[in-house]
């Protein structure tokens, strides 16, 4: 069951972050004129619904149940930390680069019609590569503490483990 969970958290974690660049490949690829625009906005959209939310879905999932099925992921703050920074991306993805997406593909299409300007996308755009790239970093940052796992230990904890080793004899 652990390694069952852990080949889920793995491949989600890899849909997740593929599917987050292929997002960001396609905003940097954006064509300028409004019917392509529209186009483009739907594969976002796409992407963020059939990729980037079941990949989170599957990842947080799979992690949490990780740690009821192992109990030794209980007690490491790597783990507890891993956990808040997966809350965090959930809603990153969930109610920020999901709506942006759906949001900006429906100015594409009012664009389009002509009910909307393209200064209308421009700042939406700017927020939805403020949010892709924090929700990146935010992926890194999940990825490096499952690879280092480090100990996250408390200050006062440091503090006696080193006042221990230097009180120890050679």
């Amino acid at each position: 069951m652990r390694k069952t969970l852990k080949i889920l958290h793995t491949l989600s974690s890899c849909g997740l972050i593929g599917g987050l660049f292929a997002y960001a490949v396609l905003l940097l690829n954006e064509p300028l004129e409004p019917v392509a625009y529209a186009e483009m906005r739907g594969y976002v959209a796409s992407i963020s619904n059939l990729v980037l939310i079941p990949s989170l879905g599957i990842a947080l999932v799979s992690g949490l149940l990780a740690m009821m099925v192992h109990r030794a992921f209980l007690e490491p703050r790597w783990v507890w930390a891993k956990a808040a920074l997966g809350i965090l991306m959930f809603k990153g993805v969930l109610t920020i680069v999901g709506a942006k997406a759906d949001h900006a593909a429906n100015l594409a299409q009012d664009i389009v019609a002509g009910t909307a300007t393209r200064a209308d996308i421009e700042t939406a755009l700017a927020y939805e590569w403020w949010t892709l790239w924090t929700v990146l970093a935010i992926s890194a940052a999940n990825v490096v503490l499952g690879v280092w796992r480090p100990l996250l230990k408390r200050r006062s904890a440091i503090r006696s483990n080193k006042s221990t080793d230097a009180h120890a004899t050679p």
